[in-house]
Formats: C-alpha cells, sequence, structure tokens
C-alpha cells in the first residue's frame, strides 16, 4: 500500500512540473521560430552596424539575393514619375513628344553654316526646348516594372568637344527631368579641350545659376574621347558611373533598369536600348528592339540576333557580348578593379571591345537592359579635325586590343588587316600583367561561350561570295548601277561601262555569302521594305542580318529573288527603273546576267 502511494505521488509531481515548465518551453521555442519565419518571410534583412546574423542564431536566415551583400534593400517599388508623365501628355511645342522639327526656307543659310561645324542639323536643336517631352517607346512590360527600393547612386559623366550648346544642355536636362533626384548624386561634365567660346564661361555661369548637382571639369590639352572619359571617372564619387555621349536625351525612368542589375551583381555592366534622335530633324524613333552586340573580324561593331530565351523574357535584361560604345552604367569601384579603359589606347575606337572582352574574360557580365532608353544623335558627319590629334590612332588601337586581349584569335583580325602587323601598339606590359592578376579567362573561352553564334554570321574565315562582278539586263543592255549613292536613296540601270569606256558610274556588285547585294568593297545594301509590286529597291546600310536585304540568284532562270517578299528584281528599261515584281520566268525585264558567278556555291545555297 506504502510503494502505491509512493509511485502514485512520483506521478503526481512530474505532472505537476510538466503543467508548469512545457507551456513555458513551447513558448520559448516557437516564439523564437516565428520571430525567424516574420522577419524573413518579409525579406527584411537585420544587417546593420553592429548586427552579426551567426552570433544571434544558430541557424542562418536565408542568403540574400545574388551578391547584394546586404547593401541595397530587396524591396520594390514603382520608380515612375506619373505627375510628369500626365503633365508630358499636356506639352506641345515644336519637337514635343519627340517630333520632326521642319524649318522654314528663309532659316537654310543659318542651317547649313551650323551644319557645317556640327554634322547635324543645330539649328532645328535651337528650336527645341530643353526639356522636350519625348515619346514612350519601350515595351508594355517596362511599364509596370518595378526595381529594387534602395538603388546604388550614380555619377553621369558626359565628355564634349566643342559639342553645340542646346544639344549638350538637353542631354543634362534629360538626366536631371527623366531620373529619380535621390539615385542622381552628380553629373560630371568633361570639356576636351573645346575652342567654342560659349562653352567656356557661359556654360559655367549657365550650370551654376540653373542647373543642380553638374560639375565641369576642363582637360588642359585635348585628349579624345578615351581619356577623356577617364578625367570624368576620377571625378565621380558614386556608387555607379554612367557614360554618356554629350548629344542624347535619356527617356522616361531610365536610370532605375540601370542600376538594378549592378545592385544585384557589381560585375555587371548594364546598357540602355540606344534610340536614333534624326540628325536633320530631331525626331525621335527606336533603332530597334533589341539585340546582341558583337563584331566582325575587321573590328566592325555588328549585332547578334537574340536567342529564344531572351525573346521569351523580354523586357528583362539579356547578355550581350558586345557593348555599342560609349553608353553604359557600371560599379564605379569595379571599373578601377578593371583598370578603367586602357590609357595606351588614343582618341576613341577599340574602347568599347577592349572593356567588353576585358568584363565577360575576367568574369563579370553584360547585360542591354530593353526597359532603359537613350536617345542618341548619330552625325551626318564628323566635323572635328583631327589634325590636333595623333593620326593613325585608329588601327594602333586595334592592335593594342587584338594583342592583350584576343590570343591567337588576333591572326584573323591580321588576315584582314595585314598592315597591322607592322604597327606599334606601344607598352603593353601592364595590360598583360592585369589580365594576368585578375585570372583572365582565353579569348577562345569568349567565342565559344559568350559569342558563340558569331562564328554562323561573322566567321573568322569567310566562305566564297555566290557571284559579282557587272549585273546586265541581256534585253535591254543596260547595267545596274547604284552611281555611289548613299543609304535611303534609289538607283536604276545605266548603260554599261564595259560598252562605254570612259563612262562614270558603280557597276561592280557583289552577291556576298552574307547573301545580300551590295556595292563591291562598300557596306550599303539592296533594300526591299515591302511586298506590294512595284515596290524600289534602296540602298541600306547592310546588316548582315539577311531579312530585308537576303537575296537569292537562280543562274538557270537569270532572275534575282528577294527571299522575304517572294518578289523579283524588275526593271522598266525605257525609264531606267528599277523595283520589284512578282515573279514571272518569261518577262525578260527579270533577267540579270551577273558577270561571275560561284555555281558550286550557287547550288548549295
Amino acid at each position: 500500500m506504502r510503494r502505491n502511494a509512493v509511485t502514485l505521488f512520483k506521478c503526481l509531481l512530474l505532472f505537476g512540473t510538466l503543467m508548469v515548465a512545457g507551456p513555458l518551453t513551447l513558448k520559448y521555442l516557437f516564439s523564437g521560430s516565428e520571430q525567424l519565419l516574420g522577419r524573413e518571410s518579409a525579406g527584411v534583412f537585420d544587417n546593420g552596424p553592429g548586427y552579426d546574423r551567426r552570433a544571434s542564431r544558430e541557424i542562418d536566415p536565408p542568403p540574400l539575393p545574388a551578391k547584394l551583400d546586404g547593401k541595397f534593400s530587396v524591396k520594390r517599388k514603382d520608380w515612375h514619375n506619373y505627375a510628369q508623365i500626365e503633365e508630358d501628355t499636356k506639352r506641345a511645342g515644336t519637337g514635343e513628344h519627340g517630333t520632326a522639327v521642319i524649318l522654314p526656307p528663309v532659316d537654310e543659310a543659318i542651317k547649313q553654316e551650323l551644319y557645317k561645324v556640327n554634322g547635324f542639323n543645330a539649328l532645328a536643336s535651337d528650336k527645341i526646348s530643353l526639356n522636350r517631352s519625348l515619346p514612350d517607346i519601350r515595351h508594355p512590360g517596362c511599364k509596370t516594372k518595378q526595381y529594387f527600393e534602395k538603388l546604388p547612386t550614380a555619377s553621369i559623366v558626359i565628355p564634349f568637344h566643342n559639342e553645340h550648346f542646346t544639344t549638350l544642355l538637353r542631354t543634362v536636362w534629360s538626366v536631371i527631368r527623366n531620373s529619380p533626384p535621390e539615385l542622381v548624386k552628380e553629373i560630371v561634365l568633361v570639356d576636351d579641350d573645346s575652342d567654342k567660346v560659349f562653352l567656356k564661361a557661359e556654360l559655367d555661369d549657365y550650370v551654376k545659376k540653373h542647373v543642380p548637382k553638374v560639375k565641369v571639369v576642363r582637360a588642359e590639352k585635348r585628349e579624345g574621347l578615351i581619356r577623356a572619359r577617364l578625367i570624368g571617372a576620377k571625378a565621380a564619387t558614386a556608387d555607379v558611373i554612367i557614360f554618356l555621349d554629350s548629344h542624347c536625351e535619356a527617356s522616361v525612368n531610365w536610370l532605375p533598369p540601370l542600376l538594378e542589375p549592378i545592385a544585384e551583381d557589381r560585375k555587371t555592366v548594364v546598357c540602355p536600348f540606344i534610340d536614333v534622335i534624326d540628325y536633320e530633324n530631331f525626331a525621335y524613333r527606336a533603332q530597334d528592339e533589341g539585340a546582341r552586340g558583337s563584331f566582325d573580324w575587321e573590328f566592325y561593331y555588328k549585332r547578334l540576333p537574340l536567342l529564344p530565351e531572351d525573346l521569351k523574357r523580354m523586357p528583362e535584361p539579356f547578355k550581350s557580348p558586345v557593348m555599342a560604345g560609349g553608353l553604359f552604367a557600371m560599379d564605379l569601384q569595379y571599373f578601377w578593379e578593371l583598370g578603367g579603359y586602357d590609357p595606351g589606347l588614343d582618341v576613341w575606337g577599340g574602347e568599347q571591345y577592349e572593356l567588353s572582352f576585358k568584363v565577360w574574360q575576367c568574369g563579370g557580365r553584360i547585360l542591354d537592359a530593353p526597359c532603359s532608353r537613350v536617345g542618341h544623335i548619330y552625325r551626318s558627319f564628323n566635323p572635328f579635325a583631327s589634325s590636333r590629334l595623333h593620326g593613325n590612332f585608329l588601327s594602333e588601337n586595334y592592335k593594342r586590343v587584338a594583342e592583350v586581349w584576343m590570343d591567337e584569335y588576333k591572326n584573323y583580325i591580321y588576315m584582314r588587316r595585314p598592315h597591322y602587323k607592322n604597327l606599334d601598339p606601344g607598352d603593353i606590359s601592364e595590360q598583360k600583367a592585369l589580365r594576368e592578376k585578375l585570372g583572365c579567362k582565353p579569348f577562345k573561352w569568349f567565342m565559344e561561350e559568350i559569342a558563340f553564334d558569331q562564328p554562323k554570321k561573322y566567321p573568322p574565315e569567310e566562305p566564297p561570295d555566290y557571284a559579282m562582278g557587272e549585273l546586265r539586263n541581256p534585253v535591254s543592255n543596260l547595267c545596274v548601277d547604284t552611281q555611289f549613292k548613299g543609304a535611303n536613296e534609289r538607283f536604276g540601270l545605266s548603260p554599261c561601262i564595259k560598252d562605254h569606256q570612259g563612262q562614270g558610274g558603280e557597276q561592280n556588285f557583289v552577291l556576298t555569302w552574307h547573301k545580300d547585294l551590295r556595292p563591291f568593297k562598300r557596306t550599303v545594301c539592296f533594300d526591299v521594305s515591302a511586298k506590294q509590286p512595284g515596290t524600289p529597291v534602296v540602298l541600306y546600310h547592310c546588316h548582315s542580318m539577311q531579312g530585308n536585304q537576303q537575296w537569292k540568284y537562280d543562274h538557270r532562270t537569270m532572275q534575282l529573288y528577294h527571299m522575304v517578299t517572294k518578289n523579283c528584281l524588275d526593271s522598266n528599261p525605257d525609264m531606267h527603273e528599277l523595283y520589284m515584281n512578282p515573279c514571272n520566268q518569261q518577262s525578260g525585264t527579270q533577267k540579270w546576267k551577273f558577270e561571275h558567278i560561284n555555281e558550286t556555291a550557287i547550288l548549295a545555297y
């Protein structure tokens, strides 16, 4: 009986202990879990001064998104300035909404005077507001896209040499107007030894009185674009450096799409989509809706088509092997870790290849951001004399890039440009030492992993062309003659030069392995943009991406077939005109005899 009583007492004591201690233990255990889940599921990471994740819990919370390093918030927000967007819809005036400026005939003399020193219609620029509105031509997905709540700050560096006053200031105002003010730390204008009077004291006074966050730094002598950018980079103090040219216009909400990929991974270089500001009338339009940057083996900048996965993810940023040129964003510290631009590169040219190869081969990446759009004036001609600058700088720059970064692939450049072999690229020992220090990958890796589809479009060793020489209509005995015309110009028929000694003209053509048709040793191609009968054929800049420029020659029917429109090249001998019509094997006006054909290549087309 006594033993049973003792057992009963022990059971009651144990039960009582559990009743008291159990809830306290459960509360302790689960309150910690609630704190952990509550903080982390909301995406809040307490990493302020003195905070140590490992000391506070045995189990670390989930890691930050890729390479954020805790510096920027992962919460997102809509950065659009809707009040300004609404205001812009109501604006009216010359050039507003990116419309073309049409000058009256009375202004022609002033226009031409300014044209000579700028390479574009500067008078049209003077008629437009410095902070004009632009059309929103972004992908529809960009209009609802959100970005990190906290983003790095930016220094916008804009080098200039004898830039026209209103185009320079419009560049500045477009940045200020279309950027969240808290993201722009400063705008650095770099004067590369301009000699236009208004770019001295007048510019300084204007900036001081009217434009916030702008500072002007001046080179002591003419440095050229590359070293002027380096001067600006040395003056920059923000997290990110953004380079723009001095004749640009930043569009709506252009800045957050450039900054977020860098917040995710500081070894990312981000390029905007570059739109076109027409050099004649300042109309704003898209250049295209995306392509990947590349090059051919003469170092001409080229484009590769978007990959299927890029198209599916549009408008998300996509990888690009080579940047287009001078418009990009980059972590400032990372820029200097990579050595900035090679200071041995002179004036301009080759710097986009040097930096692109360096970024990819040394562990970084380059992205194009479709939601960031910046307009750019492509001058009609270069108005600046190069007599003050070293004369052979472009070729020497290219050789310098090839020798430092391209390994055995440099020989393909030298095959196209044999004279490069005898050029002196200067001392490249520091650049080679930097490459070794950074542990950069070989160029073969770049070609196989990053620009893997480039050899299909721009092979190191080019296949043979399909046909070349005179292009004669045997019925009329007239020849196609482009007469050295330029892009967007129509051409027609002329008497054949071989039949009329001493006659001028341009009658030597190549149906290239790119499947385009062009005058010999020129970079304009026969282009057809519509399928309606009678559509004219014009010259347009060769893009080597087929489409409107893809032709096929049938040597049996002697017809030139346009692959996209499925029409054939036709002619009116009496009017000396060329145009497209539905193919008709019986039509003598559609017959064309090439002087030389590669039958093997044509049969394998």
